[in-house]
């Protein structure tokens, strides 16, 4: 027999008559099954005081209870508390099995609603096909061992769910402000349906993209470019709001605190647009932004580009700022250009984002104003001006405040411009420079090439991970849960939380032989079937921070 022994003791007293067998404690210890349904060992009595025998462990249910008073109604001797722990000796000279720890890494996939890119596949399809579009990209997402979704909730000002704020995205409907019918709210049905499959979801935002070029349905009267239009330019084919008005600013961020608010997110994020991408005129020369009259009454002495690099910096710590304070555990991040600026380090050469998009990303990364910062460093290993592990070892050496520091992956590559080896041979870089994690652009890859899914799975992600803890938000693990293995048909494991904070997530590992495999389950999950039995069952509590609770462990006794 195994038993498991765990910490806490209760007491029970014996009361049996003088001349009982001690005989009986030993064949009543065999018949009681401690490993399954108590969990408990007598570990102590004392010779001044034979009526008194500890037992280690849970609290013991009421069955157990039961059977120990029973079978010490005859049995009060020392002598026969000695016979007892003799038959239980085995329980203590066999430890636990101890689970190893969960492999960690961030595995996010970037879900683009602009354009019609990702989802819905088109404009106008019935909300029926829609929802199961994006099931189906979900799937795809949890079935390739992935476990973040970073979903575009707001591409150009507009919205992909009910909004008071902005109207509803053409790229649902066709139509910029018409609600889709039969009336449904894609970000509430998009996150919970992610957090089912295990998967984080965090809403992206474009900040102060206010029209896309491609965008072809009129501009609906509830937009901003209607409501405000002094906050808005043209440039281009976009229009931009203007990032040095205050009014421009408090707008997005009321905007995203909305979403914070209202819907269960796991993080909020920014891509690489903050000022436009510079527009050239028919002679290749440069169009100004045209922000001069703002600069001139808001600049306040500044230079044209350190003024809105302010601007932006200002509007980065605001949301940081804001949207913790909503919800604590709700993380914020941003994928900004790959380059922070050319000659950093010296052989990158390309665009200067510092001085053309008016990001200062490594500002905010030794800042500490982000939760996780996502370099798009979508070039080849080998790239002569912007070589992957050299921009990779130089964002690593930005990164003094221990942020979770992600990087961006140019998986659309693959096929027609890359091999498949060599983003799996970038996800080998980033394990070696000790990153905790990686995003790909974007999920249409994973579904077009199902041979290259099929090479990452395998050799990539053949188990799944729990994204890195971020300790700055919270440090403290849940509390352990209570674990049960029950025998009937198949075997199955059951559980139920400790005291305080809800499980987020449960991270289930099951040993077979020296072989552990992790299952990572919603939090509102309270059983799994055990389909192949193993020998070993260990789970914990993931909180939303991704603290672990102390794993409970037990033994699956086999007759």
């Amino acid at each position: 027999m195994h038993c498991t022994a765990r910490p806490g003791c209760v007491a029970a007293r014996t009361g049996a008559p003088p001349g009982s067998r001690p005989q009986r404690a030993i064949l009543e210890s065999r018949r009681l099954p401690l490993n399954r349904s108590v969990g408990a060992l007598v570990t102590r009595f004392s010779p001044g005081n034979p009526t008194w025998v500890e037992f280690s462990g849970q609290p013991l249910r009421d069955n157990a209870r039961s059977w120990f008073r029973s079978a010490f109604r005859e049995v009060w001797t020392p002598s026969a508390i000695t016979l007892l722990l003799t038959g239980l000796a085995c329980a203590q000279e066999r430890p636990l099995p101890t689970p190893p720890e969960p492999e960690r890494e961030f595995r996010g996939v970037w879900v683009a609603t602009v354009a019609n890119i990702n989802w819905p596949s088109k404009p106008g399809l019935t909300v029926t096909a829609q929802k199961a579009e994006l099931l189906a990209l979900l799937d795809t997402a949890q079935d390739n061992n992935l476990n973040a979704v970073l979903f575009q909730v707001r591409p150009a000002c507009d919205a992909l769910y009910q909004s008071d704020l902005e109207p509803w995205s053409e790229s649902l409907t066709g139509t910029m402000g018409r609600a889709p019918s039969p009336a449904y709210d894609p970000l509430e049905f998009a996150a919970s349906a992610a957090h089912r499959r295990g998967l984080e979801f965090h809403a992206w935002f474009n900040p102060f993209r206010a029209r896309h070029h491609t965008a072809q349905s009129p501009v609906s009267a509830n937009h901003i470019s209607k409501l405000r239009p002094g906050l808005v330019y043209r440039y281009g084919g976009y229009l931009w709001l203007d990032p040095g008005e205050p009014a421009a600013r408090e707008h997005s961020l009321k905007v995203i605190l909305d979403v914070v608010r209202r819907y269960d997110i796991d993080g909020v994020h920014f891509d690489d647009y903050f000022y436009p991408y510079p527009e050239k005129d028919s002679r290749g020369g440069t169009v100004p932004f045209p922000d001069r009259a703002t600069w001139e009454k808001q600049g306040a002495g500044l230079s044209r580009s350190d003024w809105r690099r302010r601007n932006v910096d200002t509007f980065i710590r605001q949301v940081e700022k804001a949207v913790h304070e909503v919800k604590p555990w709700v993380r914020f991040g941003i994928s900004p250009f790959g380059i922070w600026r050319p000659g950093y380090p010296k052989p990158v050469t390309g665009l200067d984002a510092y001085d053309s998009l008016y990001a200062d990303a490594r500002k905010w990364l030794q800042s500490g104003w982000v939760d996780y910062l996502v370099p798009q460093l979508y070039w080849s290993i080998d790239a002569p001006g912007q070589s992957f592990p050299v921009l990779l070892e130089w964002w690593e050496e930005q990164n003094v405040r221990n942020r979770h520091l992600w990087i961006g992956l140019n998986t659309g590559k693959v096929g027609e411009q890359w091999p498949a080896d060599e983003v799996f041979n970038q996800i080998k870089l980033t394990r070696q420079f000790g990153l905790e994690g990686h995003v790909h652009y974007n999920i249409g890859e994973f579904v077009a090439n199902p041979t290259f899914a099929k090479g990452l799975r395998t050799g990539c992600y053949p188990e799944p991970a729990l994204p890195p803890a971020s300790p700055w938000l919270d440090s403290t693990p849940p509390s352990k849960p209570r674990l049960d293995l029950i025998e009937g048909t198949t075997w199955r494991a059951t559980w139920t939380p400790g005291p305080g904070e809800a499980a987020w997530q449960w991270l289930l590992q099951t040993r077979t032989g020296e072989r552990w495999k992790t299952i990572l389950l919603p939090g509102a999950t309270s059983e799994q079937a055990l389909t192949s039995p193993p020998e070993a069952v260990a789970l914990r509590a993931v909180d939303r921070c991704g603290n672990l609770s102390l794993p409970t462990v037990e033994v699956l006794q086999r007759d």
